[in-house]
């Protein structure tokens, strides 16, 4: 979800929920304590130098369990970040504690944002010295079957 789209969803909601990817939710008395742009340029595994740009949130929960973060009063924070850091029109990407910072894409549902996984892969498949998962798995149930000397 892009910054926009989660900030147009902001102006249609009476509170913020945030859903987890088991189902229940992170407990309302959650703060936001920051909100920037982080940009990274890297060179992946085939050696093409690439870079992304991500809108990070970081959210957390305190003892404050009277605290409740206003959907006003996330935006104003947004728009702050927007104006004295520039930040620009990027995909969202929410930081969550669990039993480590768990980085998460966002989407939207039945009036809730929704944490979904972000996963790692290889970016360089095309020059990829890497086996297609097919082929592994092919040599692997080939070779554990009777007979196939894996054993």
């Amino acid at each position: 979800m892009l910054l926009s789209e989660f900030k147009s969803h902001l102006d249609n909601l009476q509170e913020i929920t945030f859903t987890k990817t088991d189902g229940s939710t992170i407990a309302k008395h959650f703060h936001i304590t920051e909100v920037g742009q982080v940009s990274k340029r890297f060179i992946d595994c085939g050696g093409t130098v690439r870079s992304e740009d991500v809108i990070s949130m970081q959210l957390w929960n305190s003892v404050d369990i009277w605290h409740r973060l206003e959907p006003s009063k996330l935006k104003t924070i947004i728009e702050l970040s927007e104006s004295k850091l520039g930040i620009g029109n990027h995909v969202v990407e929410i930081e969550y504690q669990g039993e480590t910072i768990g980085k998460y894409h966002v989407g939207f549902s039945n009036g809730q944002f929704n944490l979904i996984p972000t996963q790692t892969a290889c970016l360089a498949t095309e020059g990829c010295v890497l086996p297609a998962v097919e082929k592994v798995i092919e040599n692997i149930q080939a070779c554990c079957t009777p007979g196939g000397g894996c054993c």
